[in-house]
């Protein structure tokens, strides 16, 4: 055994003891970042790769794609500049005031951003002798005091002190000009996090994978994904359900039916789902096999070599099947699950018995929470462990090992309370700060809704079975295969496309639409799963925006110039209102994925791109863009425009279509 002291991010200090075999150096500690980091950019050219371990990727790939653009030479978003420049403001109009922080939002009316301090600040000093009279005068003073900025053009105050801000055209331009040379990513928000573990999937091992683990999937992969272009290290974990005693039961019937089932391999269980069936048959009837079942757990959890060889088989056949979802969604995930977390488990309920948390009640091992009417008990009173055992071990290990700043658990809405509690208790032990203190390290459990059928019930198949993720996403590309082939066929197109490119567009319009008809609701919120819906062409579906985004690429090629040229010596204008609109709809970008992330909410990133794509028409509606005397700056905005959507559909998993 080997023991490990860490400090945690807010000066805790822990102590834990690692198996030998699973003992980290402090090399681990000092390249944690770059070999994340290393193994996210490697994952992401690999493509389709679906799990992968943290040694697959060196340190020298993140120097070389470092090498390209460094991330410091970020200026963040249009929205933390301008608050930049009225926290300037207010620190020279209040010097005595040094806790308040700049109220800036966006301005649908009056201007292109809006400071909204003024009426809290006269709340503050109202009465205590102040030369400021009203409101209205606390926004003159902020706003006269602004410092000279390139980013600003003009200020007006109206009301009861709202300063609008209206940008500089001028920059507005230069800043798109400057992402079309230097790449979207100078565009990524700075975030206050450096690392995050976001836990998201989590399927039980052995059991068949169902739309709440597709809605997992979906919404963590897009919430790694838009921390990971925001410069955030992620360490994507799979908390498969490996271990627990529904495996004494699977054991003893794999051993009762094929006694030489190391010689039948894989073939011995066959479908997976159906063995678990059957061997949870068995073990609801017959006594003596659930005695046996029993044993075997703990023989399994002994160590006894017989029992972890079925184990380990059982757990491979699994991860075998989660693959074939991973791979079509383009999912990668580190798998961590509850095995890992068990060797550590008893130093976790020692240190808090220690700290008096733990409580003996009803012969079981608990810890009482204020505002709860029910304890979380950690140890069972057969004297197994728990979820929450695991849980509370895990955020440990996360907090103090992998120094992770934001733990953030995606499941579904039903298990908010368990994550409330043993939050509480996790913030009860020390381990993190007061909830009201909005301090790192912090926790998040991001909860959605139920997938439902036509029908309004939890979606299903007709026989009343949970439906295969694989069949659900197979078929979404078979249909959108079948009507992209109509639509070419129809229109006397289909000798343009090779079988590739209909196979390929059929899988990312098809497996996109899935996503994106999840993503686009606020993930709390209920949802019917609709192949009808989700495959139009029209309205706010993944298909109108592959559409929309196709048409621009197409505009961009019918007009026979060189755009990479163009960018390099093409200047833009905004000259017409339309193209006012949409530059500033593109600048805003960053602060939308800053409020996704901030907020946990992939449906702020989906309401941006279909007013993006909505914006961009009104715009090619009313400004024609080739043989214009405007060409170069319009087709300067086409590629913009373009540039960000396919980032867009990159941080939602989508792959973006080049033509339809």
């Amino acid at each position: 055994m080997t023991a490990i002291a860490v400090a945690t991010p807010h000066s805790l200090s822990f102590s834990l003891r690692l198996p030998s075999s699973l003992s980290r150096s402090s090399s681990f500690r000092q390249t944690g970042y770059l070999r994340a980091s290393a193994r996210r950019l490697v994952s992401n050219r690999v493509g389709n790769s679906s799990v992968i371990t943290g040694e697959e990727a060196s340190t020298s790939s993140f120097s070389q794609a470092q090498s390209s653009f460094n991330m410091a030479d970020r200026t963040g978003s249009v929205k933390q500049q301008v608050a930049s420049l009225v926290k300037s403001s207010l620190q020279a109009t209040f010097p005595d005031l040094s806790d308040v922080e700049p109220q800036v939002a966006i301005s649908a009316k009056f201007g292109d951003y809006q400071c909204n301090n003024a009426m809290g600040l006269w709340s503050k000093i109202k009465g205590s002798g102040t030369e400021f009279k009203n409101p209205n005068s606390v926004g003159q003073a902020i706003a006269k005091n602004l410092p000279p900025s390139e980013i600003i053009e003009s200020t007006s105050v109206a009301g009861p002190g709202f300063v609008n801000i209206n940008l500089s055209t001028n920059w507005i331009s230069k800043r798109i000009k400057d992402m079309l040379v230097d790449g979207i990513q100078t565009w990524a928000p700075i975030l206050s996090v450096k690392r995050a573990v976001v836990d998201f999937s989590s399927p039980n091992i052995a059991k068949e994978m169902h739309v709440g683990h597709l809605r997992s999937t979906i919404i963590g992969d897009t919430l790694a994904r838009m921390f990971e272009f925001s410069d955030v290290d992620v360490l994507r974990r799979n908390h498969v359900g490996d271990w627990g005693t529904q495996f004494g039961m699977l054991i003893e019937y794999l051993f009762e039916q094929f006694p030489n089932w190391e010689d039948v391999g894989n073939q011995a269980i066959g479908d997976l789902q159906e063995f678990y069936k059957a061997s949870k048959k068995r073990f609801d009837d017959d006594a003596s096999f659930k005695e046996r079942a029993q044993q075997a757990v703990v023989k399994l959890q002994g160590g006894e070599a017989k029992y972890r060889a079925a184990w380990k088989k059982i757990c491979e056949i699994s991860r075998s099947e989660f693959d074939l979802v991973y791979e079509r969604l383009n999912v990668h995930l580190e798998e961590k699950g509850e095995s890992f977390y068990n060797p550590y488990i008893p130093d976790t309920i020692k240190e808090l018995t220690d700290k008096g948390l733990v409580e003996e009640s009803e012969g079981a091992r608990v810890i009482f929470l204020e505002g709860f009417n029910i304890p979380l008990i950690v140890v069972k009173k057969d004297g197994g462990y728990n979820y929450a055992s695991t849980d509370l071990t895990a955020l440990k290990y996360r907090l103090q090992m992998e120094q992770a700043e934001w733990i953030i658990y995606v499941t579904d809405v039903g298990q908010q309370q368990h994550f409330e509690m043993f939050f509480s208790a996790a913030r009860k032990a020390g381990w993190l700060p007061p909830a009201e203190e909005k301090k790192f390290p912090r926790v998040s459990h991001v909860g959605f809704g139920l997938v439902l059928g036509s029908d309004g019930k939890r979606f299903r198949t007709r026989s009343s079975e949970i439906v295969r993720l694989v069949e659900l996403l197979d078929e979404a590309k078979t249909r959108s295969k079948a009507e992209l082939i109509q639509r070419l066929e129809n229109n006397g197109t289909i000798s343009d496309w090779t079988d590739e490119e209909l196979e390929q567009t059929a899988e990312a319009v098809g497996y996109g639409a899935v996503k994106y008809a999840d993503l686009k609701n606020n993930r709390l919120t209920n949802y019917v799963f609709s192949f009808d819906q989700m495959l139009k062409n029209q309205g706010n579906t993944a298909v109108y925006l592959e559409y929309a985004h196709a048409r621009i690429c197409s505009i961009v090629r019918r007009s026979n110039k060189d755009i990479e040229t163009l960018k390099k010596t093409g200047t833009i204008t905004l000259d017409h209102p339309d193209e006012r609109v949409l530059a500033r709809h593109l600048i805003q970008f960053a602060e939308v994925v800053e409020e996704a992330c901030n907020n946990l909410l992939p449906n702020v990133l989906c309401e941006y791109l279909y007013n993006l794509s909505e914006i961009f028409n009104q715009f090619y509606t009313n400004c024609r863009v080739i043989d214009s005397p405007e060409e170069t700056s319009r087709l300067l905005l086409c590629e913009a425009t373009a540039t960000v959507m396919r980032k867009c559909f990159e941080l939602l998993g989508i792959k973006p279509v080049f033509k339809l």
